[in-house]
């Protein structure tokens, strides 16, 4: 048993449906929504045990937080059928994680991100590219091969290359689409919320993206929207795990995830561009590119001096006339330039830190 969790839009049900239809043999496999109105009558292990006796070998469940008492339901599926292979996925991670504690032991669960830079030039423009550890790109190893000019499709891919379906050029009304539906259904599910709550979250979701880059101030954004401290910081991580907002957090902690919350970014670029348009601030977006990048596979805490610190290294993020007078000569300091083709020493073009993944 398999579980794909992510945000909404990163590609979860294309993925799936382009594996069954490439690598599998169509008579073995079954894909179902589990918001389909069959389920209004049917269960999930029914729907299991029949197509298991009709020599079914994959079962793909689709949108599986939209059936109640699924984290059950999957794991009396994994019981009675040992031999039958089943895939679901989730688009609002919230729920997937609620549910978790009974497939702890049973199913493997995995995250989709969106698209990495490195990932848009091959979805987008068929260019093919490796894999770069962190050392390999602040020791300024990362090659571009077949591409001169870097920067015009770095600047495009901040305004829609981090959702595959940017490709198609409707990134403004779909990525709209998918942020009304997280705020309005996905977490006032999740969190027994009631209407009026998903007005708060949008209202806070505004203050976020006006802000450059955003300091929380949790005493006095309570008072603004009307909310309990505790409440405040619940929303944070709702929409934090739902894919609409990243929160980067101090060093006071050696404990991954538990330092107090220093700055708040939207998740990725292409939300900034949506709810705030060229109105963005520029070195907002760079900073937000370079944390919705790294923290995929690297931990990333914010820094006294810089910005961001990752392991031993400190980074300092801004333009191509950024000075380095904010950062120690120490051979791991690092100026993070936007608007620069290549890097040189100690400093490393920005749009390099998205080849990570």
């Amino acid at each position: 048993m398999v579980g794909i969790i992510g945000a909404r839009g990163v590609g979860k049900t294309t993925m799936i449906l382009q594996h069954i239809k490439e690598k599998l043999d169509s008579k073995k496999a079954l894909y179902v929504s589990a918001d389909d109105m069959y389920f209004s009558e049917k269960r999930l292990l029914d729907l299991a045990d029949n197509f298991y006796k009709n020599a079914g070998e994959y079962l793909f469940i689709d949108e599986i937080h939209k059936y109640s008492d699924w984290s059950r339901e999957l794991k009396n599926i994994y019981d009675s059928f040992p031999t039958l292979k089943v895939v679901f996925t989730g688009s609002s991670v919230l729920d997937i994680l609620k549910g978790s504690a009974d497939l702890s032991r049973r199913a493997i669960i995995y995250k989709l991100e969106g698209l990495s830079f490195r990932e848009y030039l091959k979805l987008f423009h068929n260019y093919e590219t490796t894999v770069y550890t962190l050392n390999q790109i602040i020791n300024n190893e990362v090659k571009l091969s077949n591409i001169e000019h870097p920067l015009p499709l770095f600047n495009d891919y901040l305004k829609r290359g981090y959702y595959p379906f940017g490709v198609e050029n409707e990134i403004d009304l779909r990525l709209g689409q998918i942020i009304v539906q997280t705020l309005e259904s996905d977490i006032p599910q999740y969190a027994n919320l009631n209407v009026g709550t998903s007005k708060k979250l949008k209202r806070l979701l505004s203050i976020i993206a006006e802000s450059v880059p955003f300091k929380p101030n949790f005493s006095k954004i309570s008072e603004m929207i009307n909310v309990s401290r505790n409440s405040l910081d619940d929303y944070f991580t709702y929409m934090e795990k739902a894919g609409l907002i990243g929160q980067l957090r101090n060093e006071t902690s050696g404990i991954r995830g538990l330092g107090k919350v220093d700055k708040v970014y939207l998740d990725n670029t292409n939300i900034i561009f949506n709810l705030v348009g060229d109105k963005s601030n520029i070195g907002n977006t760079r900073e937000t590119f370079f944390f919705n990048q790294m923290r995929v596979k690297n931990e990333v805490i914010s820094s006294i001096k810089a910005d961001f610190v990752i392991d031993s290294f400190t980074f300092e993020v801004g333009g191509k006339s950024k000075q380095q007078n904010q950062i120690e000569k120490d051979g791991k300091s690092f100026v993070v330039k936007d608007d620069i083709e290549y890097g040189y020493l100690n400093v490393i073009p920005l749009w390099a830190f998205g080849l990570n993944y």
